[in-house]
């Protein structure tokens, strides 16, 4: 922590540049280091009631709104540099690989080789059989999926303390690509024709399939939060329009608008798996992972593209240990009985200590680092609901695409609708940054972050009572009846078409831009700053949770039961959103971002590098 009593000189790291400093009643504190798309604040301090703050950004002089302004002017989205889409258009590249391989995982392991097919997995052309080649069965497909997901969902911890501690985030996404360049390759030889009609596809497979994993664990942690690093402001400011119109420029309403562009290329690459299961339907699987893997191959050519524009964060070291500390001196000071009330890790604060008499007492953080641990924690606790989300968004491992099997397909491959997950994504996504979050700021309409989640909670749960129905309908339906999954009578299936399965995939797809784009925004916008890839990482943690939760009801997934994890699920989800609303609605009102302190202001200015930064450095140190 720099020291107030030190020559300005010796605070700002060297090619600093433009500071002033005044004493007196008004103390102000101007850095600028001219770094493209970062955020330069300076802060002007009166003793006035009506205090004006202003941040510095470039040749921008940015007044922050008082209370009566932030009540009264409309908020609006701000800019965002053109690198952040470049990134956006790297995760694309990325989950097209995923969900492209994915989505044929089902399939690939739970049916055999169709007979009279083509040896490669595809049935014969205009039959009903659905594509397969393990033929392991769907308690197997299933524990293996989820296997898959609680990995890539679980190893995002490991990435985003790589990435805050070690390498940085730039780093340790290329070394993800890497990685997953192996697993594609693995993963193509190993459903050619001739190593699957020997019955041998089952050992290159899962070690594709596990490399696969790690590769993306590593990768998923850090991409949004480069993404949003790319945000040139943070701190909301005013703006007056060619109109006149003086209007907020809302860091919140940024970060969603990018954060709803991010989830929405994620969906576009997550809609070309598409195109995989009519390979595996038509062709066969050596084709449906040499799809995604051709477009995975573009990820090295756009990180080369972005490199020299992008705006990167060195590694500075954990703070997880400071924020054990912290958490500890608080329980310390107030007990365990006061865990979890307002204010209780305010104990903690170097200003409370020194006011507490603890002059000599020196701690490694600051009061705005102690407010930042609360706001974790709290995001934290927002989190802990996600798993019952994440089971009614898509059901528990392949329970909605088994159920598709058993429905009349027309010659439809029975994972087919799982795409129109993304397709809706993909459609939604414009409509809420272009016309609905406009309309409701324009005319002041409050659509809070706890309020959108509780919307998506509500939304695939009602998705989950759909699909209980429907697999009702089935049962009664079947030639088989209640063992409806395997049924080998007459055709073998519903009379109920697949595309009555529509609704489960379209609200599970809206709830996730209510659900997952505000989760982004939290997991970033209420971490300490060098913590962000593991704050992010514990979000895609619930994933992996809730694929723990569904590898231990695998082996109830059986007929005549299918009904009720459906059913389950649901009734779960709705009573938790009730519950997560009464619990968190008084966040909806809460500050997206916590105001830095003067101290933190000036490390910030050593803490972001940009193209023009590494070449002084380099520069300096070779002198």
């Amino acid at each position: 922590m720099a020291s107030n009593n030190l020559p300005v000189q010796d605070i700002l790291p060297a090619g600093s540049h433009d500071v002033t400093v005044a004493t007196g009643p008004e103390r102000s504190l101007d850095i600028q280091r001219g770094v493209p798309g970062s955020e330069v604040p300076s802060y002007n301090d009166e003793k006035a009631s009506n205090t004006v703050v202003t941040y510095t950004d470039g040749e921008d002089e940015l007044e922050e709104p008082t209370t009566e302004e932030l009540a009264t002017l409309r908020k609006v989205a701000g800019p965002v540099s053109k690198v952040a889409y470049t990134l956006c258009a790297v995760e694309f590249a990325e989950r097209a690989s995923y969900y492209g391989c994915s989505f044929v995982f089902y399939n690939f392991i739970e049916f055999p080789l169709p007979k009279g097919g083509n040896g490669s997995g595809a049935p014969p052309k205009g039959s009903e059989e659905t594509a397969g080649a393990l033929g392991r069965g769907l308690s197997t497909s299933s524990a293996l999926v989820l296997l898959f997901s609680f990995l890539a969902y679980c190893i995002p911890i490991l990435g985003g303390w790589i990435a805050d501690t070690r390498l940085g985030r730039y780093k340790t996404i290329c070394i993800g690509v890497a990685v997953c360049g192996i697993a594609h390759i693995i993963m193509v030889f190993g459903a050619l024709p001739s190593v699957l009609k020997a019955g041998h596809g089952m050992a290159p497979f899962v070690i594709s399939l596990l490399i696969l994993a790690f590769g993306a664990g590593l990768f998923k942690s850090n991409i949004a939060p480069t993404v949003i690093d790319q945000i040139p402001n943070k701190k909301a400011h005013i703006r007056t329009l060619k109109s006149g119109e003086r209007v907020i420029v809302d860091p919140e309403s940024t970060i969603q608008n990018v954060m709803l562009t991010f989830y929405g290329l994620v969906n576009v690459g997550a809609f070309f798996a598409l195109a995989t299961t009519y390979a595996e339907k038509d062709v066969g699987y050596w084709l449906a992972y040499l799809l995604p893997g051709i477009i995975y191959f573009l990820l090295p050519i756009l990180l080369v593209v972005a490199y020299k524009r992008t705006v990167k964060y060195p590694p500075q070291g954990s703070e997880l240990g400071n924020v054990l500390r912290v958490i500890g001196m608080a329980i310390k000071k107030n007990g365990f009985w006061k865990i979890g009330r307002k204010g209780f890790l305010s104990a903690a604060k170097p200003s409370r200590i020194n006011a507490d008499g603890a002059i000599g007492k020196q701690v490694p953080w600051t009061d705005g680092f102690v407010d930042d641990v609360s706001r974790t924690l709290e995001a934290c606790q927002i989190f802990l609901f996600f798993p019952v989300y994440n089971l009614n968004d898509g059901g528990i491992g392949s329970i909605q695409t088994s159920q598709g099997a058993s429905m009349t397909t027309k010659g439809a491959p029975n994972d087919l609708l799982n795409n129109f997950n993304p397709l809706t994504i993909i459609v939604a996504v414009p409509i809420l940054s272009y016309v609905v979050y406009p309309l409701l700021r324009r005319y002041n309409i409050k659509f809070g972050r706890i309020t959108r989640i509780t919307f998506g909670f509500i939304l695939a749960a009602i998705s989950s009572i759909i699909g209980a129905i429907l697999q009702w309908r089935v049962y009664k339906t079947s030639p088989c009846g209640y063992y409806a999954t395997n049924c080998q009578i007459g055709d073998g299936v519903s009379p109920i078409s697949i595309w009555s399965q529509l609704p489960l995939y379209i609200l599970g797809a809206l709830s996730e831009c209510f659900c997952n784009v505000t989760a982004y925004e939290l997991a970033y916008a209420r971490s300490p700053k060098h913590m962000k890839g593991l704050v992010m990482a514990i979000f895609l943690f619930m994933t992996a949770i809730s694929s723990a939760i569904g590898e231990a009801v695998t082996p109830a997934l059986n007929d005549p039961h299918l009904i009720w994890p459906f059913v389950g699920t649901g009734v779960a989800g709705i009573v938790l959103a009730i519950v997560f609303h009464w619990m968190y609605r008084h966040l909806n009102d809460d500050d997206f971002t916590r105001k830095p302190t003067e101290d933190e202001l000036v490390q910030h200015a050593d803490n972001v590098s940009s193209p023009s930064d590494l070449e002084k450095k380099e520069s300096r140190e070779g002198a």
